[in-house]
């Protein structure tokens, strides 16, 4: 291929779509771009600047001055703001519990989405190819994308998932500790991102019942698709 490869993969939380899309790049040998760490260090910054998430000029504002740094290595994702590194931080309860709040401020989205298309062409340029990971990449980041997933999982599948990360287990109790907030955050992003339905071009693939193997194999069999040879 003479072109880079660029892979765009939405999906709600809990589909795998950052654990698939990791695995994916380095199968691939290609960068990696976890857009939603993006919104996550602006809900650190601003919380750490008290900065009122309610006031979208002054949130917009903090995302257009944020001192980011993001690894595109997808063997080591780390997010620094300011020379501080927020890798675990932005994963708090604190953050998950606010982030929507700036996920969907309608200021804020056309100033990392810029961002965003500026570092897929910069990570492309120098590896090859991206994979970037997000609710709105495969329609509005990147729509013009050589292959658009949108990964998708029943709602069991997805708590499940998620409580076992956050938690270390997915009983009842775990599960349900972890039901507002990842089901409060789909229904929130859905008002400024389509993340529930694959749009035209785009290819569904559900990994309710895959294993995480099952599931990188599903998606790089879409990429060997889509690009005429075996990607895996």
């Amino acid at each position: 291929m003479t072109e880079p490869l660029t892979i765009a993969i939405d999906g709600p939380s809990g589909s795998g779509k950052s654990s698939v899309a990791r695995a994916v790049a380095q199968r691939l040998g290609v960068g990696y771009l976890d857009t939603g760490a993006m919104y996550r260090a602006v809900t650190w910054w601003c919380l750490e600047r008290g900065v009122d998430l309610a006031d979208t000029a002054a949130v917009a504002e903090a995302a257009r001055s944020l001192p980011l740094e993001q690894s595109t290595d997808p063997s080591s994702p780390a997010v620094s703001v300011g020379g501080t590194d927020v890798t675990e931080a932005i994963r708090t309860s604190e953050v998950s519990t606010a982030v929507s709040a700036v996920a969907t401020n309608r200021e804020v989205r056309p100033v990392l989405q810029a961002l965003q298309r500026d570092l897929m062409a910069r990570i492309s340029d120098a590896t090859g190819g991206v994979v970037a990971e997000g609710r709105d990449i495969t329609t509005v980041v990147a729509p013009d994308a050589r292959v658009r997933i949108l990964l998708t999982a029943s709602e069991e599948a997805r708590l499940r998932r998620r409580s076992t990360e956050l938690h270390g287990s997915a009983d009842a109790a775990a599960v349900e500790a972890t039901r507002d907030q990842v089901l409060r955050r789909d229904r929130q992003d859905s008002t400024v991102s389509q993340f529930e339905d694959a749009a035209e071009g785009v290819v569904l693939v559900d990994t309710s019942d895959l294993t995480l193997e099952g599931s990188i194999e599903a998606v790089l069999d879409v990429v060997a698709g889509a690009t005429g040879s075996d990607e895996s």
